[in-house]
């Protein structure tokens, strides 16, 4: 049986990167300079603070306590603003975590994303599916870095290399290879995710979870191996 399971939210439970990227986006105009479009995908999956670093930098300014408070609120706003309008779980993702639920699996959700606005998209896919979820702004470092695999990992009583995670962006896939985890990645395919990853697609012919079984998620928690942590 699967030890734990730790999933991603944005892109990977639900798709709301279309609307991170058109808050994003405004925040680097709003701060004087758009983000290219390569900028823009080193914040998918990022935490706020690192976003808001690179979008500083870009347009040349100085982040100060005042103006970063005043960047953060605008975007949390619109943020709140653009989840109101449509926030549902993806295809498939219902199905398979009841199917889990049934089973005791323990499952986390660990996501980059702030409290403030984390508990929002847990409650739109279930809170009822999870035991904890473990937001941004409650770990020392955020992804890419491992420690909310780690502490994730730590509250289910379990060794990383016997969890499985779900990460669709790059820094998430990191963190969680850095932690030791049994990754499987729904990254674009033009992304070469870190060596150790596994992509859905290929185990499952797409990145949607439509079709996925509890049954499947067992034989693939056996196939894939742990990351190796140097």
């Amino acid at each position: 049986m699967i030890k734990a399971i730790f999933w991603d939210m944005d892109g990977t439970m639900v798709d709301t990167e279309p609307q991170w990227g058109i808050a994003t986006y405004e925040l680097s105009e709003a701060m004087g300079r758009r983000l290219t479009p390569e900028l823009r995908e080193l914040t998918v999956g990022s935490s706020l603070p690192r976003t808001m670093r690179i979008c500083a930098e870009h347009a040349g300014i100085t982040l100060t306590e005042q103006n970063y408070e005043r960047y953060r609120a605008n975007m949390f706003a619109r943020v709140h603003e653009l989840f109101d309008t449509s926030l549902v779980p993806n295809p498939g993702v219902t199905e398979i975590l009841t199917e889990l639920k049934a089973l005791s699996v323990p499952m986390l959700v660990t996501t980059n994303t702030e409290r403030e606005l984390a508990t929002r998209s847990v409650a739109a896919v279930g809170d009822q599916f999870f035991i904890d979820s473990i937001a941004g702004d409650e770990v020392p470092s955020p992804k890419p870095a491992p420690d909310m695999y780690l502490e994730a990992a730590r509250r289910v009583g379990v060794d990383p290399a016997e969890c499985l995670v779900f990460e669709d962006s790059f820094n998430g896939m990191t963190g969680a290879v850095a932690a030791g985890c049994r990754v499987i990645g729904l990254h674009p395919e033009d992304v070469e995710p870190p060596a150790g990853v596994v992509p859905l697609r290929e185990l499952h012919g797409s990145n949607s979870f439509v079709g996925v079984t509890a049954e499947k998620l067992i034989q693939w928690y056996h196939e894939v191996e742990p990351a190796t942590v140097i």
